[in-house]
């Protein structure tokens, strides 16, 4: 079994934020795969799905980002998954828009939700970086990561989160390189291969 958890605030308000990007991948994860109906537990909302030959329980931490280890945790205790299990959909600033990296431990790059996982569950889990860009400027950021993403934005960001959710079942299966190469090839076949400004198709 695996513990597929996307990053997000909680609330009509962030919905569209692009720290919300690991919400709204779960989510699309969710209703490719026909998860069942999202209930409240572990201090989050969760759902459980199948993908490909894998159990997968899809959560989304409601306990505002800062704190999304408490939910993180509840959830691994609860259905005792190896924290090597446990994969997290998370936005990058350090990343390009419509890019997406896989990755195995690692620093969490100033980003509170991951700290707070690694807090309280260890460092080992996996992480599927999803791009959003860099404002360029640090004292911008806070402000970037917590307004929506701009109408131009949208197109990629729903990409992004379909090709996730269409190759989903090779991330739960562990093939990480092959889950991010489909990704990359689907983002190129759309037209988001070299996005050089946010947005912007080139």
């Amino acid at each position: 079994m695996r513990l597929i958890v996307g990053l997000g605030n909680p609330g009509p308000r962030y919905a569209r934020n692009r720290h919300n990007i690991g919400f709204l991948a779960l989510d699309e994860i969710a209703r490719v795969h026909r998860a069942s109906p999202f209930r409240r537990k572990f201090q989050g909302e969760v759902a459980e799905a199948v993908l490909g030959s894998e159990r997968a329980v899809l959560l989304k931490p409601q306990t505002f980002m800062n704190e999304s280890g408490r939910a993180v945790s509840e959830a691994q205790r609860f259905y005792k998954i190896a924290l090597s299990d446990v994969i997290v959909l998370h936005d990058e600033l350090d990343l390009a828009p419509a890019k997406l990296r896989v990755k195995l431990g690692g620093g969490n790059a100033g980003h509170n939700g991951l700290r707070s996982i690694t807090a309280q569950c260890g460092n080992e889990y996996r992480r599927v970086r999803l791009g959003i860009g860099h404002p360029g400027d640090k004292a911008l950021v806070h402000a970037y990561v917590l307004n929506d993403f701009a109408r131009a934005e949208e197109p990629w960001v729903e990409d992004l989160c379909r090709a996730v959710a269409d190759h989903a079942a090779l991330l739960a299966a562990g093939e990480d390189a092959s889950f991010q190469n489909k990704v990359h090839l689907a983002m190129d076949g759309r037209g988001w291969g070299d996005v050089k400004t946010l947005g912007a198709r080139n």
